[in-house]
């Protein structure tokens, strides 16, 4: 009577090389990353290429002329639409407005990856639209002013609402919200919840 081996197989290894395995031993398990907190990695060469090809129409209208007033615009119409459409009074108008206006911001520049142009060959897939302005750099006039305007909204709205604390905090959380992202800490940081 013989005894029969263990069947042998071959399986990949990450690096790509053949491995015997057991037909006893476990199957290989990927590794989960233990943090929820994610950084993005360097672009590669040919990304880099592909980025200086063509000018990066879903970033650059925030230096035309007219991108900056455009915030301004958007917070007075929606000022506006508090005050008389709804009908609602001058604490809850600001208060909604700062958080219309974060929710906003923060959908259009720090949730949205990629752009909806296809010229780029899928170069800025992966990015923000924060992260695209300026091609990434930190503390430029645009990034300045765009991390100032929700600034000075919560404190325009915290004023008019005589630091009502509900208000205030319901404020401050949404500033905080947009805020955070917008430091150069954040660049390129990712939440996985999965």
């Amino acid at each position: 009577m013989t005894m029969a081996s263990p069947k042998r197989s071959q399986s990949f290894t990450k690096e790509g090389l053949l491995t015997p395995t057991s037909s006893h031993a476990p199957p290989p398990r990927q590794r989960r990353s233990s943090s929820i907190l994610q950084h993005l990695e360097p672009d590669t060469l040919d990304t880099k290429i592909d980025q200086a090809l063509n000018p990066n129409l879903n970033a650059e209208w925030v230096n035309y002329k007219g991108g900056w007033a455009i915030h301004l615009v958007i917070i007075v119409i929606l000022k506006l639409f508090f005050n008389f459409f709804t009908g609602l009074d001058n604490d809850w108008s600001w208060t909604l407005t700062n958080v219309t206006y974060n929710i906003g911001l923060y959908i259009m520049f720090h949730q949205v990856k990629g752009t909806p142009f296809e010229f780029n060959s899928g170069a800025y897939d992966n990015l923000t639209m924060w992260e695209q302005i300026d091609n990434g750099d930190q503390y430029t006039p645009t990034k300045k002013f765009l991390m100032i305007v929700p600034i000075g909204l919560f404190l325009v709205s915290t004023h008019y609402t005589k630091y009502n604390l509900p208000l205030f905090t319901l404020s401050g959380l949404s500033c905080l919200c947009v805020v955070l992202p917008k430091l150069a800490v954040a660049h390129r940081l990712r939440f996985t919840f999965c």
